[in-house]
């Protein structure tokens, strides 16, 4: 934490101890433009494509958008000239553009038939700002075979005279006038070479660009804060930079075409559309070094005039895991950081006339307890490479299951930074206390969205500001704590080694003497599990990178695979989709860098059925599943029986729909004594979907007693699915001590999921505990075929006759009791004598008798 004591100062003095009254009162209650990204992993819409450091296509024909690159990302360009000369067509030339606006260089290599080669600068020859020729193409004499000379876009760039010298007595030329002025570019110059490329065909290169040089407003002396030579108008005293709060500010501002002045890229803002103070401090906070010596966030991104702004400044917001703002009717921009708490919330400064919403815990539903994702890593040549995942059992285990979704840092080229982003996303969703509450004028206009108070011993930040017509003031507030940044138990990003050049390739299409057998894999307490064993040659070829495996079982048309990522290995086990007492047929075939041309194994079968799995394991997923479905039913209680019967009676809209509401109600009050009656009927028709519905409402209540009975039928018909529900909710409320019961039968007509369910709860207790029984029958449809399932929780489970002479079948304590079994088969792993005089173990094949 002590990295972050100057950036927690800095944020506290520069950016939010400005605030005046004028200031609070103007735009009254505007708020964040965006919210927390974190926030959308569950709802993004689908995008038109990955944003990236990587172009990764050759872009051809003149109606490509403007595009641009903001930091250091590799581009193949768009082709936009061909020409070839001489006998024989020997010297070729191409125009890549690369970007446009003024672009800062290449880096010192390029990539050409999948390897990477350093760029060896030579003597510039004309007008471009450097050349270079490619290691190791060069012909038998030490003459470079392949050029580039590169063009920065730079305004009033000169022409390239070469290539138009060269075009003049060709039908397609390069004219004169062909100078570019602020387009970023190269010329690619080839002299043909049989030994070069005649066997690997024309080349294609990937250039390595350091992006737009940037106006950073900390380095302007003319800006209130500035320092330093930089001018708002005067490209040439720009910088590269791979700050995202910079990027931010530049996409803002917008890249413009030098002679009309029209925004080619970005928003086309002006600096008092900004609200630099915020960006000052976002800047800053980029740039702090942390403990490891890295700067704390860096990004790379390109991007074109067709794309939507907002998901390109929430590349830019999720590269400082921050978020933008509209405050005060400035665009501003808020990166993670801790904070100083301003001000200290307290009971005096809350009206009690007005109502507050306050949620310290979200749902377990709401949140993930597992987070992977990507980042483009550069020595894996500019390719996606996963993270370390994000997960902590405690969470897990408070969730009651896995909960996993992923979010992609692909605009970040530093594994360590990308994998500290990654763990602050994790925590600010974990973090996910919320609350509306209502303050006192004093205290609203002293703060302002962005800054962080306290509030009943957490750190909250100021999400939202409101203000009504009577100047009452509301804060919408997002817990946080600074624990969120703290970098001292996050581990370093992967270490990814750069893919070895293929050295003399075989010409193997896949692996030799591929055989499948069965097999078991022991485990705790002598409890085996069915598994298939792939063998094969191991390959004596370094560009074999894996071994892919396809099996299915015999008879059956579904796939599974797995695959074996180190091929001298010769063997590889897997569990994967592996069931017990089954014949498996599998092929394989392998995976190659470079890639070339594979081909499948014949089909090999196993000799003898898979072993069969161990009881425990099986009983564990029953278990598991059975479980999980009564935490649904218990979610189900509570949202059927929490809410009161103005939100129960309110969820309903017409809105895009027609229909009609009829509702009867009785009502007796006498004190605090209150006898009602509700009884409600909708129907409801839209394009899309038609609803019928009868909720009745029974209510008893007096002091501190109070009794509940909810009825609701439903009659649901969409285009692609049918449901009709009846759902019964009874509740009873004594002091605290209370009862509940529901009872649901749901029949659903869709492709897969639950068809038809009948389920029964109860739950009684006080405050402080309570316990829960039920049971659910279901008739549920997976993989294309219908099943059924029947499940009981309960201490005791008594199955009896009713006649006293036979022992009844009993389920307590966690023990299945019988008294009599008459079994014709017994599947079992150990058998043990009650006194333990005898041990018949069936994995380890031994009897033990004991004196």
């Amino acid at each position: 934490m002590a990295i972050f004591t100057s950036i927690a100062t800095a944020i506290a003095g520069a950016l939010f101890g400005g605030s005046a009254l004028a200031a609070s009162l103007i735009g009254g209650a505007l708020a964040f433009g965006a919210k927390l990204a974190i926030g959308k992993l569950g709802q993004q819409k689908e995008q038109k494509r990955k944003y990236t450091a990587v172009q990764g296509e050759i872009q051809f024909g003149g109606d490509a958008p403007v595009g641009t690159l903001y930091g250091v990302g590799k581009t193949k360009g768009q082709r936009t000239f061909y020409a070839k000369w001489g006998s024989g067509n020997k010297w070729n030339a191409e125009v890549f553009v690369l970007a446009n606006g003024w672009c800062d260089g290449l880096e010192p290599y390029v990539y050409i038939y999948g390897e990477k080669k350093a760029l060896v600068s030579r003597p510039v020859i004309g007008n471009e700002v450097a050349n270079y020729h490619i290691e190791g193409f060069v012909n038998g004499s030490g003459d470079p075979v392949l050029t580039i000379r590169f063009y920065d876009g730079r305004p009033g760039q000169q022409v390239d005279q070469k290539l138009v010298d060269v075009s003049a007595a060709l039908g397609n030329k390069w004219k004169s006038t062909s100078v570019n002025t602020g387009i970023c570019y190269v010329v690619v110059e080839r002299i043909y070479s049989d030994k070069l490329f005649g066997s690997k065909g024309r080349p294609e290169l990937e250039f390595v660009l350091r992006g737009l040089r940037e106006y950073d407003p900390r380095k302007d002396s003319t800006v209130a804060g500035g320092s330093g030579t930089q001018r708002l108008n005067t490209p040439s005293t720009w910088a590269h930079t791979k700050n995202p709060a910079v990027h931010r500010l530049n996409y803002q501002l917008g890249l413009r075409a030098l002679v009309s002045g029209r925004t080619l890229i970005g928003e086309g803002k002006s600096l008092g559309q900004i609200d630099l103070a915020t960006y000052f401090v976002a800047m800053n906070v980029c740039d702090t070094l942390r403990a490891n010596g890295k700067k704390t966030y860096e990004c790379s991104l390109f991007v074109s005039g067709d794309d939507d702004h907002t998901e390109v400044l929430k590349q830019f917001d999720d590269a400082m895991a921050g978020y933008g703002l509209n405050r005060r009717g400035l665009s501003g921009v808020i990166p993670s950081a801790p904070q100083i708490p301003v001000k200290d919330l307290t009971a005096a400064d809350i009206p009690i006339d007005r109502a507050k919403d306050v949620q310290f815990r979200p749902s377990a539903f709401e949140r993930f307890n597992h987070l992977s994702g990507q980042f483009t890593s550069i020595e894996s040549m500019w390719n996606p490479e996963s993270l370390k995942p994000v997960y902590v059992n405690a969470d897990i285990a408070a969730d009651g299951r896995n909960r996993q979704t992923s979010i992609d840092f692909l605009q970040v080229t530093d594994p360590d930074i990308a994998q500290y982003l990654l763990n602050i996303r994790y925590r600010q969703n974990r973090m996910g206390g919320k609350a509306t509450v209502p303050v006192s004028r004093r205290f609203g206009l002293a703060v302002q969205e962005g800054e962080w108070i306290t509030w009943r011993g957490k750190s909250w930040l100021i999400s939202e500001w409101r203000a009504d017509e009577r100047l009452r003031i509301t804060l919408v507030l997002s817990e946080t704590s600074a624990a969120i940044y703290d970098d001292a138990g996050i581990e370093p990003g992967p270490i990814v080694i750069p893919p070895t050049p293929p050295i003399n390739p075989s010409l193997l299409s896949t692996v030799q003497n591929f055989n499948v057998a069965v097999g078991m894999i022991n485990g705790a307490q002598g409890y085996d599990t069915p598994a298939l064993l792939f063998t094969w040659t191991p390959p004596d070829d370094p560009t074999i990178t894996a071994v892919r495996f396809v099996y299915q079982i015999e008879g059956t048309t579904e796939i599974f695979e797995d695959q074996c990522t180190s091929p001298e290995d010769g063997s590889f086990r897997t569990t994967k989709n592996v069931v017990s007492g089954k014949v498996y047929n599998a092929r394989a075939t392998i995976t190659t860098v470079p890639d070339r041309l594979r081909t499948f194994t014949p089909w090999v079968t196993t000799a003898q059925p898979t072993g069969l799995q161990t009881l425990l394991t099986g009983l564990q997923q029953l278990q598991d599943d059975a479980l999980s479905r009564f935490k649904e039913l218990q979610q189900e209680m509570d949202d059927y029986l929490r809410p009161t019967v103005q939100q129960i009676l309110d969820a309903f809209s017409l809105e895009g729909a027609v229909g009609q509401v009829q509702r009867q109600e009785l009502r007796a009050e006498l004190g605090n004594a209150l006898a009602q009656i509700i009884e409600e009927r909708r129907v409801r028709v839209s394009e899309t979907e038609a609803l019928a519905q009868s909720i009745t409402i029974l209510t008893s209540s007096i002091a501190t007693t109070a009794a509940r009975v909810i009825s609701e039928e439903t009659a649901r018909a969409s285009a692609d699915n049918a449901l009709a529900s009846s759902i019964t909710g009874v509740s009873a409320d004594v002091n605290g001590r209370f009862a509940e019961g529901l009872v649901k039968f749901e029949a659903v007509s869709a492709p897969s999921g639950v068809d038809a369910r009948f389920s029964v709860m109860l739950r009684a207790g006080t405050d402080q505990s309570f316990k829960v029984s039920g049971f659910f029958v279901e008739i549920y449809t997976e993989g294309g075929v219908q099943k059924s399932r029947m499940a009981v929780q309960s201490d005791l489970f008594v199955v009896t006759s009713g006649n006293n002479r036979h022992y009844p079948l009993v389920y307590e304590n966690g023990v299945l009791k019988l008294a009599i079994a008459d079994i014709g088969t017994v599947n079992s792993g150990r058998l043990l004598a009650l006194n333990g005089k005898m041990d018949i173990n069936l994995n380890n094949g031994t009897i033990e008798v004991f004196s």
